[in-house]
């Protein structure tokens, strides 16, 4: 899901084009769009449930079956297995096994929890001082845990003071197992309100954040990031975490230990991806110099995408460059804390987009979404994506119509900046490239090469002229039919026409009553 942190800086909308007005209109428009795209961010965050089921089970349950294709267990069989939880401890285990592989099926979690004591009986093995049978009754609390029917879960409720205790337990598998039964629950809106954060969650997992093993890191890494996607999670969950000095902790884990953590920093990232989105202060993060950390972290990713392959590396990619994206998307423009990292970063960006251009193109629209968020503000951004020999790449993504919106974009970005740039674009990119963009087939492209144009002239006339004297008219006269670009077509027709009437020398200026 393309996750922006900020917007085009391209005109929008219905306005006046004149020199007097059209450099605040841009900005101002560009800052409605942020808003509105920030917003939808903090509304789009997903929420999924994970189940681990590494572990074979006993030969004699499964024969003749499939563990992806559990068949019901009918409620004479639950309630069975249920009795032979008083009986010797290899009964008990036996049943245990049954009733977890019983349980992949929702009909049969459905039968389990309205038999009466059920829940009970559960928990008391859970607690049972005997490993084999606490690890099983384990997993059946853990497939409990994953079911997405709301009674199913709430039964689940006594369990939690439970599954609280045994992450500081010394078995490491049932640590990571309470973990994830955790952060399945902890999905649910009354659970987390009602159980999880009265009974010390925040800490219990800061707690698992310093243990020496990888697996139980990734668990409190997974179960944090699903208690900072739940509802309360502005209000109140991030407040705890940022107020515990929790974040400098998550920030190291994002950075540290790639080659053998590889799952921890992915889980991490999502945590500062969702604290990051919920703007609660992101003032003190930047303060605290997360973006020239997160811009070290890409340009070190980058490094090894040439050495090794690079499957897999998206999932830690994608929620590090959206992080970097939506702190240079606040008010206040941020770019400069990157300015020592600049080249490295912008090499960065564009060895990932030639990595997952074929196989995974939504990295490439954040990567995107990141020039654009560092091209927005910042002029010696601009000035530094167009020296560097990268630029062609950037053009070369016309060819790519996912992609061809946001090239837009960063290349109004950059026209926005005045004259200097403006021609420096234009002797870059070229006419081509202008023409091209008015020959997509998107409309939503062809608007934002129009505006790309308009940009150009506005700051650069030469263009212009330019653009008539190859045929760039009949480029426009191709959309004047269509009512979502008719009226900036028109106007673009009108100026470009008399920017070519004119003598070169003469300075030109947009009437204000022109559209």
């Amino acid at each position: 899901m393309l996750s922006p942190g900020s917007a085009s800086s391209g005109l929008a909308g219905r306005g006046r084009w004149s020199r007097s007005c059209a450099v605040e209109e841009l900005r101002a428009r560009r800052r409605e769009r942020e808003a509105a795209l920030r917003r939808a961010r903090r509304l789009q965050q997903l929420v999924s449930k994970r189940l681990l089921r590494e572990d074979a089970l006993i030969e004699d349950i499964c024969v003749g079956t499939d563990s992806g294709t559990a068949a019901p267990v009918s409620e004479q069989e639950v309630s069975e297995l249920l009795r032979n939880a008083h009986k010797g401890t290899e009964e008990r285990l036996k049943s245990l096994r049954r009733l977890r592989w019983g349980l992949q099926c929702k009909e049969t979690q459905q039968t389990f929890i309205r038999l009466e004591g059920s829940m009970r009986i559960l928990i008391g093995l859970f607690t049972s001082n005997l490993a084999d049978l606490q690890m099983e009754a384990a997993r059946c609390l853990h497939e409990l845990s994953h079911s997405e029917d709301p009674e199913v879960v709430e039964a689940c409720l006594p369990a939690t003071s439970y599954l609280l205790t045994y992450l500081s337990g010394h078995s490491t598998a049932l640590t990571e197992l309470c973990l994830y039964t955790l952060g399945n629950l902890a999905v649910e809106t009354k659970i987390v309100k009602k159980q999880l954060l009265p009974q010390g969650i925040i800490p219990a997992l800061a707690s698992c954040m310093q243990s020496p093993h990888l697996a139980v890191q990734e668990g409190a890494g997974y179960a944090l990031s699903q208690l900072l996607q739940s509802k309360e999670a502005a209000e109140e969950i991030i407040l705890l975490v940022l107020g515990s000095g929790l974040f400098q902790h998550i920030l190291h884990l994002v950075c540290s230990s790639l080659e053998q953590g590889m799952g921890v920093a992915i889980e991490f990232a999502w945590c500062l991806h969702y604290i990051i989105c919920s703007r609660v202060n992101n003032s003190l993060l930047i303060s605290q110099k997360t973006l020239p950390t997160l811009g070290q972290l890409l340009v070190a990713l980058a490094s090894t995408v040439t050495t090794a392959s690079a499957e897999g590396l998206e999932l830690l990619v994608c929620p590090v460059v959206r992080c970097i994206s939506n702190l240079l998307a606040e008010d206040e423009p941020c770019q400069g804390e990157l300015q020592a990292q600049a080249e490295g970063l912008l090499g960065a960006v564009f060895v990932f987009i030639r990595s997952f251009l074929p196989t995974h193109l939504f990295i490439v629209q954040e990567c995107l979404w990141l020039l654009n968020n560092l091209t927005a503000d910042d002029p010696t951004w601009c000035s530094a994506l167009l020296s560097l020999e990268l630029f062609p790449s950037l053009l070369q993504l016309f060819q790519c119509q996912k992609a061809s919106v946001l090239v837009l974009t960063v290349l109004c970005n950059i026209a926005a900046k005045g004259p200097a740039l403006c021609q420096a674009l234009y002797q870059k990119a070229g006419l081509p490239s202008l023409l091209g963009a008015l020959a997509l087939s998107d409309d939503q492209a062809v608007n934002q090469g129009l505006e790309l144009a308009h940009l150009l002239f506005l700051h650069w006339p030469e263009a212009a002229i330019n653009f008539v004297q190859q045929s760039g008219l009949r480029a426009l006269e191709r959309h004047q039919d269509n009512p979502l670009l008719q009226e900036k077509v028109e106007a673009l027709i009108r100026i470009a026409s008399q920017l070519a009437a004119l003598p070169q020398d003469c300075p030109f200026e947009v009437s204000p009553e022109d559209p």
